[in-house]
C-alpha cells in the first residue's frame, strides 16, 4: 500500500474515530470502539496507539475495502473473525 494511500486511510479512520467518540460516552479518551466479526460483531475498546501497527493498518485496509466508510453498525468495523483479532491484539500488546 502506499504511503499517500496508508495516510488517507488512517486520517478517514480518526475522522470516523471523532464523530463516533461524540455518541459514545463509555469509550476512553485515547481508546477506539470497533465491531469485529464476520456474522455476528462482538465490540472491543482499543488503543488508539493500534493506528500506527503494520498489522492493524491491514486490518484497517481491509474495512475500507469491505465497507468503504459507511459503517453499518455505526463505529468502525472489521470485517475478520473475533478469534484472529484476538490473537493480532495479543501480539501487538505484547510488543
Amino acid at each position: 500500500m502506499g504511503a499517500f494511500r496508508l495516510q488517507a486511510l488512517v486520517a478517514n479512520t480518526k475522522q470516523l474515530i471523532k464523530h463516533n467518540n461524540k455518541h459514545q460516552r463509555d469509550v476512553p479518551k485515547g481508546y477506539l470502539a470497533v465491531y469485529v466479526g464476520e456474522i455476528q460483531r462482538k465490540r472491543f475498546v482499543v488503543p488508539l496507539s493500534y493506528l500506527d501497527q503494520p498489522f492493524f493498518q491491514d486490518l484497517l485496509q481491509r474495512s475500507e475495502e469491505e465497507y468503504g466508510f459507511n459503517h453499518p453498525m455505526g463505529g468502525l468495523t472489521i470485517p475478520c473473525c473475533e478469534e484472529a483479532f484476538v490473537r493480532l491484539t495479543t501480539q501487538i500488546h505484547v510488543s
